[in-house]
């Protein structure tokens, strides 16, 4: 079990480190919201689903695409503009797409794929699927009305969801004690009924969490579940770099977090030789995924009018 969560975080990791190389080149014409430091939350989730399951990501997305399965070529092609995207070059880094996978396509807007997760969780039940939906979102996202419209319609039709907020502590800049008077975000899910609980950074310990609640939902017990994960990014807000400078948060603040690294935790509980192999595949891996990139070609022009919503 250890190899594999190791592959997914070392894979996730050294995705996003190449993704910040090569963005200031250019190359990339995609505004990127990387998931460095983040990347256990939606490896312990996705690990403790089956492939049929369905994840409604963020902006930052990156992670969870890939812990759910996502293609990384499309992902890399996409970020490049590319026609071999997973959205034909069309979405960029924001609005990442893996149907195949069960990856739904995110949205830069805040809070929106809540309530997308909703109305396919609503379908999973109304089709008697044993399927589970989970809704991943950040913590600034708890603040938009679309959350506790959603945390109430979940509740009240007892669907098969589980939500997963991604607690960094902020939303762009601000700091969630200037955001929010009661800072207690789990207190939130429970006001309408929600079973919520509150993890630290440990990917072993919300991979057991959300097993069990899936276990539970798949056996007939009533959903949703709710869990808020403890988690910083490590770099800054959107791009490449560290942003200690702006003054907003502190290195300080952000030392507890680099040492609990997660995917250095796990790295030691992995054999050597194991290892080494599973990051040898990996990089060959993610090398043969920017060729692929740097190799395909731009859409045609043709494709503006593609994809389009029209009235007949």
């Amino acid at each position: 079990m250890y190899e594999q969560f190791y592959r997914s975080l070392y894979r996730i990791r050294r995705v996003e480190e190449e993704i910040a190389k090569i963005y200031p080149t250019d190359k990339i014409k995609s505004p990127v919201h990387l998931s460095i430091g983040q990347e256990a939350v939606s490896v312990g989730v996705c690990e403790a689903l089956r492939s049929d399951d369905v994840v409604f990501g963020t902006y930052r997305g990156h992670a969870v695409y890939l812990a759910k399965g996502g293609d990384l070529k499309q992902m890399i092609a996409e970020l490049y503009g590319k026609a071999t995207g997973c959205a034909k070059g069309k979405g960029g880094s924001m609005h990442l797409i893996d149907t195949a996978a069960n990856v739904m396509g995110a949205s830069a807007v805040v809070g929106t794929t809540i309530a997308n997760a909703i109305g396919y969780a609503y379908a999973l039940k109304y089709q008697q699927k044993d399927s589970i939906v989970v809704s991943f979102f950040g913590d600034g996202a708890v603040d938009e009305g679309v959350f506790h419209e959603s945390m109430n319609f979940a509740a009240l039709k007892k669907l098969p969801i589980v939500f997963i907020c991604e607690n960094n502590s902020y939303a762009i800049h601000t700091h969630q004690r200037q955001r929010q008077f009661l800072t207690n975000v789990c207190d939130r899910a429970s006001s309408y009924g929600i079973p919520a609980e509150t993890i630290e950074d440990n990917v072993l310990q919300l991979y057991e969490k959300v097993s069990a609640a899936v276990a539970a939902l798949r056996a007939g017990e009533p959903g949703p579940f709710f869990f808020e994960c403890l988690t910083y990014r490590w770099k800054e807000h959107v791009g490449p770099n560290e942003d200690f400078h702006l003054g907003y948060r502190t290195q300080e603040e952000a030392q507890p977090w680099l040492d609990n690294d997660q995917v250095k935790r796990l790295a030691a509980l992995v054999a050597v030789e194991k290892r080494q192999a599973i990051e040898t595949e990996v990089e060959s891996e993610i090398q043969e995924a920017f060729n692929f990139a740097e190799a395909s070609p731009f859409p045609e022009s043709s494709e503006l009018f593609t994809d389009v919503f029209k009235e007949n």
